[in-house]
């Protein structure tokens, strides 16, 4: 259960992961109307009866235990000035999932993120503007993340496809000393084919930047190369001299990056279409 944490204008405020769903503390976002007081804020805002109507509903749709006959007898009493209902009344009384809440260090109320939305509504229209606006920045730097991540990760298992051919078809033939030349060579065939440079020669002309030319590549390229690997490891086994497998890795490269341009390209231009 992952716990992070963003700003929202001017306050700090925390959220995890429960079962792949994300739950923001209502305890942080309450500080904006009670900054000591944070329990004040969503204990008044769970007397209101349209709160509980929603609570119920969102219970109803996402959880399959939720006890609607505690339910009802909360929706009938909410409203009323002697009504009250705690978080960790609600909680136990219908075995609600869309908001959790522990006492102690590191506690507080979260709630998943359709319920801290509609909270924050309730708090101001404009705090909740600037809410969604950076958990959705925040989102969107996470699937980034993702998709780079994902990208290398084929990057890795195609370069051990690769350097198990080498392993296999080359390796045999060498010394010891050979081993590490011959990896570091098979490397750098497929980054001039790509790049057009070695890694030795991008490094020499990109002192200040940190890690090697691959971290710098576009998707498209990495998705190039680690094709370029897979057909590496076949021509290697084919017994194809390197350098007929450069100009053929050099032809694949240019080919594959210019459909993926182009494919980006046409998507590009009928999302521009779709908008109109």
């Amino acid at each position: 259960m992952a716990n992070n944490e963003f700003t929202v204008n001017g306050i700090d405020v925390r959220f995890k992961k429960i079962n792949k769903d994300d739950y923001i503390s209502l305890t942080d976002l309450a500080r904006y109307a009670n900054p000591s007081e944070p329990k004040v804020p969503i204990a008044t805002w769970m007397r209101n009866k349209d709160v509980i109507s929603y609570l119920g509903l969102w219970e109803r749709l996402h959880n399959p235990d939720f006890k609607g006959h505690e339910f009802e007898t909360f929706e009938s009493a909410a409203g009323r000035h002697s009504f009250y209902l705690s978080p960790q009344k609600w909680i136990e009384s219908t075995n609600a999932i869309g908001i959790i809440s522990k006492s102690g260090n590191n506690g507080g109320t979260y709630a998943h993120r359709d319920i801290a939305f509609e909270f924050a509504s309730w708090l101001s229209p404009e705090f909740k503007l600037y809410l969604v606006t950076e958990f959705q920045r925040l989102k969107a730097q996470e699937q980034k993340a993702l998709e780079w991540s994902a990208k290398r990760e084929l990057a890795k298992v195609n370069y051990r496809i690769h350097t198990d051919a080498i392993k296999e078809n080359i390796v045999p033939t060498l010394t010891d000393e050979q081993l590490k030349y011959v990896y570091a060579d098979e490397a750098d065939l497929l980054n001039v084919a790509l790049f057009g440079k070695t890694a030795a020669q991008w490094r020499r002309g990109n002192p200040t930047l940190k890690g090697n030319i691959r971290d710098y590549a576009t998707i498209e390229q990495l998705l190039v190369i680690a094709n370029m690997e897979s057909y590496n490891a076949i021509l290697i086994e084919q017994n194809v001299q390197q350098s007929e497998r450069l100009v053929q890795l050099n032809n694949m490269a240019k080919s594959q990056l210019r459909v993926l341009q182009q494919s980006n390209s046409r998507l590009l231009t009928e999302g521009r279409k779709d908008k109109k």
